[in-house]
């Protein structure tokens, strides 16, 4: 089920980026920025729908509910199949060793036992 619905998003996908290039822009020069259009709707004049701009919405459409479906469907199937990440714990890191050089550390010189004091001569 999962295939099924992927490959549907990735056609609509494929689509919806195909018909939005295609569409031709609305009049968006320097004088619509300072609201030179002279129309009292909120995002200029707007005609007839074409074909592009209802194969735009419906794309759209199926695109969300693809999405919403895959994630459903994840949620559905993470029990079933788990994660790789799953038995890891929060902030869980290995120990880096102490030295990256392949020479070792140099060990602390051992001090010569104490030796007590010769004995005042009398």
């Amino acid at each position: 089920m999962i295939a099924l619905v992927t490959a549907l998003h990735i056609i609509v996908c494929l689509f919806l980026i195909i018909v939005v290039l295609l569409q031709h822009g609305k009049s968006a020069d320097i004088a619509a920025t300072f609201g030179g259009q002279g129309s009292q709707t909120t995002f200029g004049p707007r005609g007839a729908a074409t074909l592009l701009s209802k194969a735009t919405t419906w794309s759209a459409i199926i695109f969300m509910v693809t999405s919403f479906t895959l994630v459903v469907l994840a949620k559905k199937n993470e029990g079933a199949t788990g994660s790789a990440m799953q038995n890891e714990k929060a902030g869980q890191t290995q120990a880096a060793p102490a030295q990256t050089s392949p020479t070792p550390a140099p060990q602390p010189q051992q001090q010569a036992p104490a030796t007590t004091p010769p004995a005042p001569k009398q």
